[in-house]
């Protein structure tokens, strides 16, 4: 039997995105694609929106959250570069998941 989680590592990724943080007041998040299939990148905005939409990047339930994007979008495959504002140290670029 093999297993599935190395199987999907060793997967080059399907798309790219950054997600970044547009500032306190609503909505607070834009999805900008780096490359990818539009209709997957499109459910994938969805779940994401329904994760973000009204989350600032310093409400508590933000960072339980953005791990749970983070792990949607490692199983799908997709790279995820988090911008959250100048000087913030927990914006994230080119790392997987």
């Amino acid at each position: 039997m093999t297993d599935l989680g190395t199987e999907l590592e060793d997967l080059p990724p399907v798309a790219h995105v950054s997600m970044v943080y547009l500032g306190p007041v609503s909505p607070h998040w834009e999805l900008r694609t780096h490359y990818g299939d539009e209709n997957m990148l499109a459910e994938f905005w969805r779940r994401v929106q329904a994760r973000l939409l009204l989350l600032p990047k310093h409400d508590p339930q933000f960072r339980r959250n953005r791990e749970r994007v983070n792990r949607d979008a490692e199983r799908e495959r997709i790279t995820v570069d988090w911008d959250l504002g100048e000087d913030d140290a927990e914006s994230t670029h080119n790392q997987r998941g």
